[in-house]
């Protein structure tokens, strides 16, 4: 039986300065996931606009259901202005309020969540008190939750941060965001690995996952670490790889439970999607076994 993960969170167009793209980092997850063979659902909000028409199109046509994607009349769909450094690395203005600030937890919405196998979360979602309240109802019923860290400045606080590790089973960071939190909860020590530790023991998490951008990630599980230096590629942008990223990691762990597969294959599709535009460029199978063969 194929494993169902529902996620909750923003749905939007990423504007570039020449170009827009769907994204969102839960719907880049939703929609990876459901590439690689997965039972993929998608919670959020769009405005009864033009965008919120095609964003709709845009996710029923990849294989994920709609049925809760709710319709906001008083709020538009969501957009995010990206900017690329000349490490084509990215970062967002992201603007607000919008309709994936006011998601409900309807009817709809727990039953899909009840009977999901996972749940992934991010923490932008939770800016507005609404789309919070609606997570924290969520949570409360899900089997196996998953908190995306994805820091957005200033839509964050500490005391945030620390109530949706404590809930999750499972962490994913990258690695600034990690030296960040575990700064934050004034760690003593320097190394990733040792933070990584010091997260799991503050926030009895089980499983923890970090990501260090071309050099790969390092995975805590199952009381053990796995590690990843990753691969070489032409970066095109950064843009949703770190969500590639994890769905790639789900969809081997939440199937397979081989964790060092599990992070050598998240790390050749995350490098893969970094050497595309936008967040969800079409990725074989072929193509990622073929990068992992090439290490």
């Amino acid at each position: 039986m194929k494993k169902t993960v529902i996620c909750f969170g923003e749905v939007l167009y990423d504007v570039f300065p020449s170009y827009r793209k769907i994204g969102g980092a839960p719907l880049n997850v939703a929609l990876r996931l459901a590439s690689l063979g997965l039972d993929a659902q998608i919670i959020s909000r769009i405005g009864n606009d033009a965008l919120g028409k095609e964003l709709l199109a845009f996710i029923q046509k990849n294989n994920v259901p709609i049925d809760t994607i709710q319709i906001d009349e008083a709020s538009v769909t969501g957009e995010v202005l990206v900017q690329l450094d000349e490490k084509c690395s990215a970062s967002y203005t992201i603007n607000h309020p919008v309709a994936w600030d006011k998601i409900k937890a309807t009817d709809v919405t727990k039953e899909a969540t009840k009977n999901a196998d996972a749940l992934v979360y991010g923490s932008l979602v939770c800016r507005d008190e609404i789309s919070y309240n609606s997570l924290q109802e969520l949570l409360k019923i899900a089997k196996y939750k998953i908190f995306d860290v994805n820091l957005r400045a200033p839509f964050y606080s500490h005391e945030l941060l620390i109530n949706l590790m404590k809930q999750s089973d499972f962490i994913k960071f990258n690695d600034d965001e990690l030296y960040e939190i575990s700064g934050n909860l004034n760690s003593p020590f320097h190394t990733l690995e040792e933070n990584i530790f010091f997260i799991a023991r503050q926030t009895n998490t089980k499983s923890i996952c970090v990501t260090k951008g071309s050099q790969g990630a390092v995975l805590y599980f199952n009381e053990a670490l796995y590690f990843n230096s990753g691969y070489k590629i032409i970066v095109a942008d950064t843009v949703g790889a770190g969500d590639s990223f994890l769905a790639g990691l789900l969809s081997q762990l939440l199937v397979y439970e081989q964790p060092q597969k599990a992070i050598d294959f998240a790390c050749a599709l995350g490098a893969l999607v970094a050497s595309h535009e936008g967040a969800n460029p079409k990725i074989s199978n072929d193509s990622i076994v073929k990068l992992m063969t090439l290490k």
